[in-house]
């Protein structure tokens, strides 16, 4: 029998759902690896040159760091049950979710697990052991306090601050109704099967939102088509590819809120970043990684305003939404175009990015 894929990410981690759940529905054979300290800290950062999970080993030894790299590279090798569409529309949107699934979400899921003291015993089960495993508890407890120390101390750069508590809580409710109002209609974000941008939002819920305890019974129980749609990203049916997307390349009505929202909110937060790193630029040594991340920028959070320190890397993911865009034929770039302006989203194609490429954690503008 040939090797598997080797999968390196915990339970609890952000990505690592968006991994294991594509992988999963994909069929993909693939091993869940221990992550202890030393592959953590030692055989993680030699292989992809940063201390970082998911990563994901593949049978010939190539260690795949970045979602978005894992899930482009699978689709290139395993092109049954594709996850991104063959629409424009809906291709478009998929790259647009998958991008505010990735970068938005951070926040509140953060949020809703480090504000909450009560979450952190399930944090202390899961990575002590797997960190230091066969060791004494209190020394397994000892080395889940370590990430979780530096974990804390990202928190106010992703603008978790007591003064927006409240904000991110109610951002949370508004926006998890319109997904149980969406899920309770559709099964998946764009019709009969997930795409890209399903995994996606899977980061956040699967690991965060849907297996804390605060947020697990706060915010997803009473809501049980979002659930459901949880469930069926963690274990995907049997038949979970045999149902087409929504016909004529459709989008929703159901999910066309939650669009909006992206443009009204996310959007401005990318060119928040943009101006940013546009004032760096001019004295910045050519294709020097930029800085993880930059001063504070403020955008829209429903009806109030959210600070947060700007991470460049969010122009990466949407760079990748706009070179899905220009890859159209020219008369479905115009289709999607209208479709986008209609919807709201002019600012997010008329932004001017420069060209950026992805190191690791980190982005550099192209020389």
């Amino acid at each position: 029998m040939s090797k598997p894929f080797i999968l390196y990410g915990w339970h609890l981690s952000y990505f690592s759902g968006k991994a294991r759940c594509y992988l999963k529905y994909k069929g993909i054979p693939f091993v869940e690896g221990p992550l202890n300290l030393y592959t953590l800290m030692v055989r993680n950062k030699r292989k992809t040159g940063v201390v970082v999970m998911p990563v994901l080993r593949t049978p010939e030894d190539e260690w795949l760091q970045d979602t978005s790299v894992i899930i482009d590279r699978m689709e290139a090798r395993f092109p049954q049950a594709p996850v991104v569409p063959t629409t424009p529309r809906q291709r478009f949107v998929a790259y647009l979710l998958e991008a505010w699934g990735d970068e938005w979400w951070i926040p509140i899921a953060m949020h809703t697990r480090w504000s909450y003291p009560e979450n952190y015993a399930l944090w202390e089960k899961d990575t002590g052991p797997a960190l230091l495993p066969f060791f004494p508890k209190f020394l397994q407890r000892k080395a889940a306090a370590i990430p979780a120390k530096a974990m804390r101390s990202k928190l106010h750069n992703v603008g978790i601050r007591p003064e927006q508590a409240d904000m991110m809580n109610a951002w949370s409710e508004n926006m998890l109704d319109l997904l149980e109002a969406h899920f309770a209609v559709q099964p998946y974000l764009l019709g009969g099967h997930p795409t890209l941008a399903d995994f996606s939002l899977a980061g956040p819920m699967y690991g965060h939102l849907g297996r804390d305890p605060w947020p697990a019974r706060e915010l997803i129980a009473p809501r049980p088509h979002l659930r459901a749609w949880i469930e069926r990203m963690a274990n995907p049916p049997a038949q979970a590819s045999s149902a087409p997307l929504l016909a004529d390349d459709r989008i929703a009505d159901t999910l066309l809120p939650v669009i909006h929202s992206i443009f009204a909110e996310f959007v401005p937060m990318l060119e928040g970043i943009l101006r940013e790193v546009k004032q760096l630029l001019p004295d910045y040594p050519a294709g020097k990684p930029l800085p993880r991340g930059l001063g504070d920028i403020e955008m829209p959070m429903g009806d109030q305003r959210f600070r947060r320190a700007a991470l460049p890397y969010s122009l990466w993911m949407a760079q990748r939404v706009l070179d899905c865009l220009h890859a159209l034929p020219a008369d479905q770039q115009t289709g999607v175009d209208r479709w986008v302006r209609e919807q709201g989203g002019a600012r997010l194609l008329d932004l001017q990015l420069p060209r950026l490429q992805r190191v690791g954690l980190r982005v550099a503008v192209e020389s």
